[in-house]
């Protein structure tokens, strides 16, 4: 559904997206992750026509982009940052103006009413009057986004911080509503913070960081055991005394124990008459695999190190591309993207 290759975008000496291979399967529910400042939005932006790269090649649903990005973007409901809307219009009317955008297959136009009613019935806004947009909360400007991104039944949606401004059961709504939609066959590439969300709702994930994608896999692979058992006993003195050197780790009742198999410790500690409250195989959480894999966010200053972070990145990928750093050149490699003039393939 999405294949990049090679892709990088460069303002001037700023690289921003450093030779990224993206590779989002059909049917995936793709999370893609990274600190603030780290590429996610550029990126996004790039797949959907809206930025040009500076290199590299991108393919969306089997064609490139930008190149026949025209006949790309009927088939994507996207929700790029902070959805805008009219704020002087209804959310019906706004929804309106973007289905009357764009080619208009046979008979969508006679449908247009019916088809805005589910959109929003599907966002939780079925019920919403006639106020301006200018009225709503966050979390309600959130909901229309999304319910525009819906309006056409799109095979691929592209959503960046779909659940933003959301309270607990707006959130849980959302990741519903997605896991429904690709169940019915849509494919989901969701960009976000929220590591949680990210973890109950995709399949895959990708890392980008400092602009490079650094992980990128299926979440179940990830999640693998780490080959030590975490143990909870009411005796948790003698479960340390019988286990030994195996022990890793110990607050309070828990223990951890390295090079073991979860029903060896059980038999091991019941043995000896041991009480074991609860035991389990440790498996990497998501967070820690991020925070592995990612170093600090575009939003901290701590001084020379992030100060000089940028231009080091820029140096070190002028220098392997073959070209003096800081001369901004940007040569598209395939005719599939073309050069970065300030101009993006939608504002043509």
């Amino acid at each position: 559904m999405i294949v990049t290759s090679g892709l990088t975008k460069r303002y001037g000496t700023l690289l921003v997206v450093d030779d990224v291979n993206l590779d989002v399967r059909e049917g995936d529910r793709y999370g893609f992750l990274g600190p603030n400042g780290s590429g996610k939005t550029t990126l996004v932006r790039m797949l959907l026509g809206l930025v040009y790269a500076t290199s590299g090649t991108i393919e969306v649903l089997g064609r490139p982009v930008p190149r026949q990005i025209s006949a790309v973007l009927p088939q994507i409901g996207a929700l790029v940052e902070a959805p805008a809307a009219y704020s002087h219009l209804s959310a019906r009317a706004n929804l309106a103006m973007i289905d009357a955008a764009g080619r208009r297959p046979p008979g969508r136009r006679r449908d247009r009413r019916r088809r805005i009613g589910d959109a929003l019935d599907r966002v939780g806004l079925g019920g919403i009057n006639d106020r301006p947009v200018r009225k709503y909360s966050l979390g309600m400007r959130q909901r229309l986004g999304l319910a525009a991104a819906l309006l056409r039944s799109p095979r691929l949606l592209i959503l960046d911080e779909p659940t933003n401004g959301l309270d607990p059961r707006g959130i849980h709504e959302v990741r519903t509503l997605l896991t429904e939609l690709n169940a019915a066959g849509t494919t989901v590439f969701l960009s976000s913070h929220q590591l949680a969300e990210v973890e109950q709702l995709c399949t895959r994930i990708g890392v980008i960081d400092r602009g490079r994608l650094v992980l990128q896999n299926d979440l179940g692979a990830l999640h693998g055991q780490t080959g030590r058992v975490v143990v909870r006993s009411a005796d948790a003195d003698q479960a340390a005394a019988v286990l030994g050197r195996r022990v890793a780790e110990r607050e309070g009742n828990r223990l951890v124990v390295t090079d073991a198999d979860p029903a060896e410790v059980n038999a091991q500690l019941t043995a000896a008459g041991l009480r074991v409250t609860e035991i389990w195989p440790e498996r990497r959480s998501l967070e820690e695999l991020v925070l592995s894999v990612t170093t600090g966010s575009s939003d901290r200053f701590d001084g020379a190190d992030r100060a000089a972070r940028r231009p080091a990145a820029a140096q070190t990928a002028a220098s392997t591309a073959g070209e003096p750093a800081g001369t901004g050149s940007d040569a598209g490699s395939s005719g599939d993207v073309t050069a970065d003039s300030g101009e993006s393939a939608a504002g043509r």
